[in-house]
């Protein structure tokens, strides 16, 4: 009896295509919740950017003018989406009188929130919803004299950050649900 060997032709068998899919899925479950935490942290960096623009224009205006000026929250929507938004054109009263606009459109709302004297001081915010999980999140730049408290802000961030630097309002804040 002669045996006839089978010479294989090219090609993947059914184990090998079921092993690249399941290492496929693996490294997919790995990079994509890293992706999508990187890019909330990127969103993240134009409330925090906006902000230290904010505080020197309002410190500028101080120096020329002697006072801080207000602004209620301001974006096109009353409640931050997930989305950018346009900023309003004109511009807001208390922003434009600083002389602040954003450059191009913004997930986040911005307000300031300024103590009259004397010690002059303020809280500016900016509240997002990034990850669309209806939970905003919240930056903020808390003015406040040598030795003294800063006063309380608008939006999410009610109690403010260390006084005199940008920071979120609470520790989780910039960070995904992943």
């Amino acid at each position: 009896m002669k045996k006839t060997l089978r010479s294989r032709k090219g090609g993947f068998t059914l184990i090998e295509l079921m092993i690249v899919v399941a290492i496929i899925g693996i490294l997919a479950a790995i990079a994509i919740p890293n992706f999508l935490r990187f890019q909330l942290k990127s969103k993240t960096s134009e409330g925090k950017v906006n902000l230290a623009a904010i505080r020197t224009a309002e410190e500028s205006y101080l120096a020329e003018f002697g006072i801080y000026v207000a602004e209620a929250a301001q974006q096109p929507n009353a409640v931050p989406i997930t989305t950018k938004q346009a900023w309003p054109n004109p511009a807001p009263v208390g922003f434009d009188t600083i002389g602040w606009a954003p450059e191009g459109n913004v997930y986040f709302v911005y307000s300031v929130n300024v103590q009259a004297g004397p010690p002059q001081q303020y809280t500016a915010t900016a509240d997002a919803d990034l990850d669309g999980d209806g939970v905003l999140q919240g930056w903020a730049y808390a003015q406040a004299p040598a030795g003294g408290a800063p006063i309380a802000g608008v939006g999410v961030c009610a109690a403010p950050p260390v006084a005199n630097q940008v920071g979120p309002c609470q520790a989780t804040f910039g960070n995904s649900i992943f």
